[in-house]
């Protein structure tokens, strides 16, 4: 496909807002030879993908400019590097792209061979984009770092998940549902109906006092939160946590982060521990054969054209009520 060019969205600098997108046309790029060269059938988008553009993540992303965002997609393999064995042009796959180099936003992106897996027939395109970052995170936080054993076996756990309607939050109620584990959800009034059907055992309006408090409805200690929601202070989670309770921010932000070392110095059995994402293909796989399985499905909240980019950007900004993930199709 040398001398093509396609369609993307990009921006020139860092700061910026929505109307600071462009669609534009660039090269085709050519993968080497451990990579993959993908059309895009679907994208995802993330929170990351907007605090990149705003350069709250400097100097790590983004790794050049100008840049086009995104890393979680679904699409169809046109042309395979001559060292992978793995895939063949025509097959379906869920593909991540590392947030340093982005380029999911466009009709043709390339990524490592060992940065995307098989989409059986089952999983649709949109509900496979939305995969990767958000359904990753959850999946890290409930095992790698909360040890919950996802085949049901294991010590009973009391889990407190906020943000539940959020991208991460949705995947991890389903997720810690397939656990021994009773699940506290945290969410906005409208949103609550559609988390209860995820499976939680209890769903607080986290706008009212006890929500904003993040009580339990039934009285329940919290053996592990996974924090998906907006920065909460450790005074608010501390009187209800069990003697041991951990808190797992996928958020992390500075407070939360000097309130991990603090802990850790004083060696509190109590803790608020950051997670920074791990992409794992092999999870990867794990989280799709959940899918195609039916335990695990992404929630859509909207979708949206490539050629206008400015809404999704605008709805990605205000992701907190948003209610699963943000589609862009070509």
């Amino acid at each position: 496909m040398a001398g093509r060019v396609m369609h993307a969205v990009q921006y020139g600098s860092c700061g910026g807002g929505p109307s600071d997108l462009k669609y534009v046309e660039v090269p085709v790029p050519a993968p080497k030879k451990d990579e993959i060269l993908i059309k895009v059938e679907a994208a995802g988008l993330s929170p990351i993908d907007w605090k990149i553009q705003q350069g709250m993540l400097k100097p790590m992303f983004p790794k050049g400019l100008p840049q086009i965002p995104g890393t979680d997609v679904a699409g169809e393999i046109v042309v395979v590097g001559s060292s992978v064995k793995n895939f063949k042009a025509g097959d379906k796959v869920v593909a991540m792209i590392h947030f340093s180099i982005g380029g999911g936003l466009a009709e043709f992106l390339v990524t490592k061979a060992n940065m995307a897996v098989i989409r059986p027939a089952e999983i649709s395109a949109e509900h496979g984009a939305g995969l990767p970052a958000a359904g990753l995170m959850a999946h890290q936080a409930l095992t790698d770092s909360a040890g919950i054993k996802l085949d049901g076996t294991g010590k009973p756990v009391n889990v407190l998940i906020t943000g539940a309607s959020s991208g991460v939050g949705h995947y991890a109620v389903q997720l810690a549902k397939l656990g021994n584990t009773h699940v506290t959800a945290t969410c906005a009034p409208e949103h609550i109906e559609v988390v209860k059907s995820l499976g939680a055992d209890e769903v607080v309006d986290c706008t009212t006092p006890d929500g904003a408090a993040l009580k339990s409805p039934s009285g329940k200690k919290y053996d592990v939160v996974i924090h998906c929601a907006a920065a909460t202070t450790w005074s608010t989670f501390e009187p209800h946590l069990a003697s041991n309770g951990k808190i797992y921010d996928v958020n992390p932000t500075l407070s939360s982060i000097k309130t991990y070392t603090l802990k850790k110095l004083t060696f509190s059995k109590k803790q608020m521990i950051p997670v920074l994402l791990s992409l794992k293909v092999e999870n990867l796989e794990i989280l799709v054969k959940l899918m195609k399985e039916g335990k695990i499905k992404t929630l859509i909240d909207s979708k949206y054209s490539l050629s206008k980019p400015e809404d999704a950007w605008a709805k990605n900004v205000d992701h907190e009520n948003a209610l699963g993930k943000i589609i862009v199709e070509p």
